[in-house]
């Protein structure tokens, strides 16, 4: 159907489909993968405002739940939301998990999240050459190994309760550590910048489960030591937690009580950690 708005009818659809709870919009760059964000009040008013990157699990439906979820938090605080949708099976294989290692073969998925914020920042006309990224499961799988990667890009890193865990380790190879991550990526650890990151770590203390996350010989993303940093989520985060205190990063670790894998009872953790940094940085 061709697009027919004009003038008024323009304005009224902009402000339907492009602020508040937005449409669902392809990336410029790379078709295949897709993004929807909240974009609070102040932006519409032309004012500048913060930018939260929030990445989904496995099921990808808890892209929907994020950018819900955090709507309140980007409107008292002047910060969107975008939550990118990684498909699976997008290179035909049925794959679930490869967007949580960043790299699927061709596809460089830190590549296809900074090109996202990028093409948003020019069509809201804003500056978001530094923002926060949170994760949950498979999100926090792919956020810690982003800011890894490109700690420059991030004031805040939300760690929550990833399967596995890339540790800071110069002795291993990616993804189980660090030590070929510039042959791999292109780019070389910069612990200094990491160190300039506030960063947050959140499970919940009875996510026990170990029948998704315990690596198997033969399995696609097996290698020596894939289950050395613990046997369940939060024995794994403690250990990440440790390695990154070692490299001189600050870490709030919130182990909410009471609660198994489930992202919505952790997320209130993660708006209190973000309001307070944020209240820091515009102080």
């Amino acid at each position: 159907m061709q697009e027919l708005a004009t003038g008024g009818a323009a304005e009224r659809a902009r402000a339907i489909y492009d602020y508040g709870e937005t449409a669902i919009f392809a990336s410029s760059t790379d078709p295949r993968f897709h993004m929807m964000l909240y974009v609070p009040p102040a932006a519409a008013e032309g004012r500048k405002v913060k930018l939260l990157v929030a990445i989904h699990g496995t099921g990808r439906t808890s892209a929907f739940e994020f950018r819900d979820g955090f709507a309140e938090f980007g409107l008292y605080n002047d910060c969107a939301i975008l939550c990118p949708i990684f498909p699976m099976n997008v290179r035909g294989d049925g794959a679930r998990s490869g967007y949580k290692y960043i790299m699927e073969g061709d596809i460089r998925y830190d590549e296809v999240v900074l090109a996202m914020v990028e093409e948003m920042a020019e069509k809201y006309g804003q500056d978001w050459s530094k923002f926060a990224m949170f994760g949950y499961s498979g999100g926090g799988h792919f956020v810690h190994r982003f800011a890894i990667l490109h700690p420059e890009k991030l004031w805040a890193a939300c760690i929550g309760a990833p399967g596995s865990v890339t540790l800071l380790d110069p002795d291993r190879d990616w993804w189980v550590g660090i030590r070929n991550v510039a042959e791999t990526f292109g780019r070389p650890f910069d612990a200094a910048a990491l160190a300039k990151v506030p960063v947050q770590m959140v499970v919940g203390s009875l996510d026990l489960e170990t029948w998704e996350i315990t690596h198997k010989p033969g399995a696609t993303y097996y290698m020596e030591g894939a289950n050395d940093a613990g046997e369940t989520r939060p024995e794994r985060l403690r250990s990440l937690q440790r390695s990154f205190e070692a490299a001189g990063v600050t870490v709030t670790f919130d182990e909410v009580p009471g609660v198994s894998h489930d992202r919505m009872k952790c997320i209130g953790q993660v708006k209190a950690f973000l309001t307070r940094t944020l209240a820091e940085m515009r102080a």
